[in-house]
């Protein structure tokens, strides 16, 4: 009926969704730091400051880093966003996308 994967498997499997996790561990206090560079745009606090930016608090880590990366590979393209991908480690990825994923933000609907 039910078939169970080989034990040894099982944990290797384990440990490939654990090591990256573990390599790159994303400090938010770091990514806060590094965050200085991006506020003239998305505001420290993930708020954008000017019209063409995007809102970066409570963004995805996940999306935060893909777009960083994408960005530091040419794979995508912006003026300013390249330049500023282009010498940003995988660290510093995870850490300014953790910084700015921890920024909680409420939405109120109108009545």
């Amino acid at each position: 009926m039910f078939r169970t994967m080989n034990p040894a498997l099982s944990a290797a499997a384990c440990l490939l969704l654990i090591i990256p996790a573990i390599a790159f561990s994303a400090d938010p206090a770091a990514g806060r730091k590094l965050a200085g560079q991006c506020k003239t745009c998305h505001g420290l606090n993930g708020i954008a400051r000017i019209p063409i930016a995007p809102n970066l608090a409570g963004e995805s880590q996940i999306y935060i880093q893909n777009q960083l990366k994408a960005f530091r590979s040419g794979k995508r393209q912006h003026e300013m966003m390249t330049v500023v991908a282009r010498d940003l480690t995988d660290k510093q990825i995870a850490d300014v996308a953790a910084w700015y994923e921890s920024i909680k933000i409420t939405a109120t609907l109108p009545e």
